[in-house]
């Protein structure tokens, strides 16, 4: 107590926020370390043991909510440090991989299939609007980038937005039939799509039909090739890390665009959507707009991804696109935890590297992943990461 009758607090504030700092840098290095042995470890006993170490984790994050509820408190006041502890993770992240391009191809693959779940995520996870479109939006936009590379020979920097815009239009279209369908007839609407845009892939000549296209150009940045390797420093990183950088990149901007939207009037759109349509019309919400506003957003971003995959295999055929990518997307978003940011990009990580940690049972290897996605529902029946309800008070 001071002379003034005030009472000073700032030894427990600094106290609490040095907690906090603590626990942010704890989560994320430990993580990080975490996700490196999974890459790196080549023996099946050691990722058994450490998907059982993930196990364990989720396990007593649903057994002492109050830990969770702890670190999510300690993220939200660390804010900024969180991001900048992970940005710099994420830009250091190849130096660590001991210079393996099959890791740093797995972290590519997941990267891009994490802006495939997020764009989902807007319409499953936020409206609850059921898309198995997902992959054929992601190869429209794969296609239409490879056609103009080759065809025509335009930059891949400019194939972006045009596929992004063709992708988009196409989720419009998808969109205007699907208003008159809801619940599982809209699933077999958006599954339909996915379906005729496959074999119209498989079939027209100038699509390369059914062996795709070959020779897909690689994009160059201030005339570096993004087919050599990156030397920084005495380090040399493989020619995977430049698509990597790229792909963190848009990784990093549909993370924005999720947090953007989710705290906007679109965001509370879409959630009213979810919990009650009909409520949300009796409130003047228009229903139709949103919905198709849902389908172009998801179209948007995975024509984004289907791009940077294009230019990065440089070859593509329509054994990319078919339904199994749209149901494995979806597969994501739920395990992951719908309609949070962070669940689903973990839970593509977990889908998209768990399949290739496992290649040694061979033919059983989907068996295992399948039943290690029962396990970790059966210990988060709401995801890893469940939605959380929305704060409308004011900040702590």
């Amino acid at each position: 107590m001071s002379q003034t009758g005030i009472h000073v607090e700032a030894p427990v504030e600094r106290s609490g926020t040095s907690l906090d700092a603590s626990i942010v840098v704890a989560v994320e290095l430990g993580s990080a370390v975490l996700l490196g042995a999974f890459l790196l470890s080549e023996q099946t006993a050691i990722v058994v043991l450490l998907l059982a170490v993930m196990g364990a984790i989720f396990g007593l994050l649903q057994w002492r909510p109050a830990f969770e509820e702890r670190i999510v408190a300690a993220f939200h006041d660390q804010q900024q440090l969180a991001i900048a502890l992970g940005a710099v993770i994420v830009m250091v992240y190849p130096f660590f991989m001991q210079g393996s391009s099959y890791a740093l191809h797995l972290l590519i693959v997941a990267q891009l299939y994490a802006v495939l779940a997020l764009a989902l995520n807007f319409q499953l996870g936020s409206a609850n609007i059921p898309n198995f479109a997902t992959g054929a939006s992601y190869g429209i936009g794969a296609y239409t980038s490879a056609l103009l590379a080759i065809n025509f020979g335009v930059s891949f920097w400019l194939t972006l937005p045009v596929a992004a815009v063709v992708a988009t239009i196409f989720g419009f279209l998808l969109g205007f039939p699907s208003m008159r369908t809801k619940d599982s007839y809209l699933a077999l609407v958006t599954i339909a799509f996915g379906i005729v845009v496959h074999q119209l892939l498989n079939n027209f000549s100038w699509t390369g039909g059914a062996n795709g296209l070959v020779g897909i150009p690689a994009p160059s940045l201030f005339g570096h090739s993004f087919t050599r390797p990156i030397e920084v420093l005495g380090f040399r990183l493989p020619s995977q890390a430049n698509f990597y950088y790229l792909s963190a990149a848009l990784v990093g901007l549909s993370i924005i665009a999720a947090r953007r939207l989710h705290n906007s009037r679109v965001g509370l759109a879409w959630n009213a959507l979810r919990a009650d349509p009909l409520a949300a019309r009796c409130q003047g919400i228009d229903i139709v707009w949103y919905k198709m506003l849902a389908f172009g957003v998801d179209a948007f971003l995975a024509a984004f991804a289907g791009t940077i995959y294009a230019f990065y295999v440089s070859y593509i055929s329509p054994d990319n696109f078919t339904f199994l990518v749209s149901v494995t997307i979806m597969t994501m978003v739920i395990v992951g935890g719908m309609d949070n940011t962070l669940g689903v990009i973990i839970g593509a990580f977990l889908l998209t590297m768990l399949p290739e940690k496992l290649r040694i049972f061979s033919d059983y290897r989907l068996l295992f992943v399948g039943v290690v996605v029962i396990l970790f529902l059966i210990l988060r029946p709401q995801g890893l990461f469940p939605q959380r309800a929305r704060n409308y008070g004011a900040h702590r």
